[in-house]
């Protein structure tokens, strides 16, 4: 007598079958190889974490109010917090935003989820770049989004281009990461930014604009966030969304993100926020909320910014002497990634998939670029991340990828 499985109860949303697990998970799998040089991850590197800073962080906040800090909490967010974010946002330019215009959020993803949840209904068409942020990729298409892609260079995305797509398509929203975007590490030029503001205003497009990277310039700071902007261009405030993070800049591990959105948005979003978690962890908040009132975030911020510049600039000098003329790319200037093309130059592979598998038997990883498209993937592109890996790791892995393409 056989006995078989009675079927599964477990019937999934249709929705699901519009996305599939992350390539990059699935690539992490295959990164417990022993002595393995890792540039896949887009991580900040946790020995850059200021440890001591965030310590005090924490006791100040049970010192300051226990009750508050370890208690349920506004959906909206911790007031404290939404203070010294709102003051955060003024130091970089961005006037007007007062603390009752943002909502603090689980990290910028759940932003950018609530964003998909409050606005996104089956079949409405989104643009985001070519390339783009994995996540938000998944996370649009889970909603029913149907994505067309806008061209992304040295200058960040094309507002020509653009322009033609808001006017053919008339899109709920469009996704943009104006500086040193994920993957494409791209700064959108000052120029692009106003024209992209003023097109905004034109079409009545609404403009959601992440910046987790913004604040790790290496040189000169970037050209004001389109939030920053937004006063110089008459009635681009009423356009525009803006999500923040704190998770590459203090630490990833207390969640912190926010959103600033028009009022209509922001009260939508704070409901289905309410209906997910309530609130962000008040303890995160409260500490994270310490540690920007006892002004120790320029310090931070001058460090990391000096380490990753001299590992950025240390792997493209060792690509460029490694891989020469098989390899194209716009060297960063922030952020955390090289985001390359491979170009068949002496007959070497142009296929970044072909290249990963062959360079993890090499001894490193890095990302294929194909995922990060929504469409009309390009394969010939990868990225590179140089947070992580010290300068002597990170020329040693470069010359074992120059040994995978052969």
């Amino acid at each position: 007598m056989t006995d078989h499985a009675p079927a599964s109860p477990v019937r999934l949303a249709e929705r699901l079958a519009n996305v599939e697990t992350s390539a990059i998970r699935e690539l992490f799998k295959l990164l417990g190889k022993p002595g393995i040089i890792s540039f896949a991850g887009g991580f900040p590197d946790a020995a850059l974490f200021d440890v001591e800073g965030i310590r005090e962080a924490t006791l100040a906040a049970l010192a300051a109010n226990p009750g508050a800090a370890l208690q349920y909490g506004a959906t909206e967010g911790f007031d404290p917090l939404r203070e010294q974010l709102a003051a955060f946002m003024a130091a970089k330019g961005a006037r007007g935003v007062a603390p009752g215009d943002l909502i603090v959020t689980t990290g910028s993803q759940q932003a950018l989820d609530l964003i998909g949840k409050t606005l996104v209904s089956p079949g409405d068409t989104v643009i985001v770049e070519a390339p783009t942020f994995l996540a938000t990729i998944q996370c649009f298409r889970l909603y029913g989004a149907q994505l067309l892609t806008v061209p992304v260079d040295g200058q960040g995305a094309d507002v020509e281009a653009l322009e033609r797509l808001i006017e053919q398509h008339r899109p709920k929203f469009v996704y943009l990461i104006p500086t040193f975007g994920n993957p494409s590490g791209a700064q959108m030029s000052l120029e692009r930014r106003r024209r992209v503001l003023e097109l905004a205003v034109r079409t009545r497009t609404l403009v959601v604009e992440d910046d987790p990277y913004g604040d790790l310039y290496f040189d000169v700071p970037p050209p004001p966030s389109l939030l920053a902007l937004s006063h110089e261009v008459p009635g681009s405030r009423a356009c525009l969304v803006h999500c923040g993070s704190l998770s590459k800049v203090l630490s990833p591990g207390l969640r912190i993100g926010w959103m600033v959105a028009p009022p209509e948005l922001l009260a939508k979003a704070t409901m289905c926020k309410q209906f997910s978690d309530a609130h962000t962890s008040t303890y995160a908040q409260a500490t994270a909320a310490q540690y920007l009132a006892s002004g120790r975030m320029p310090a931070t911020l001058e460090r990391v910014r000096g380490i990753y510049a001299r590992r950025a600039a240390a792997m493209v000098e060792a690509l460029r002497q490694e891989l020469g003329a098989a390899i194209d790319f716009v060297p960063p200037r922030g952020g955390l990634f090289v985001w390359a093309r491979l170009t068949g130059a002496n007959g070497k592979t142009a296929d970044g998939g072909e290249l990963a598998r062959r360079a993890i038997e090499q001894g490193v990883a890095f990302v294929p670029g194909a995922p990060f498209f929504a469409r009309d993937p390009d394969p010939a592109t990868l990225r590179l991340s140089f947070a992580t890996v010290d300068e002597d790791r990170i020329r040693e892995g470069v010359r074992r990828l120059a040994a995978a393409l052969g």
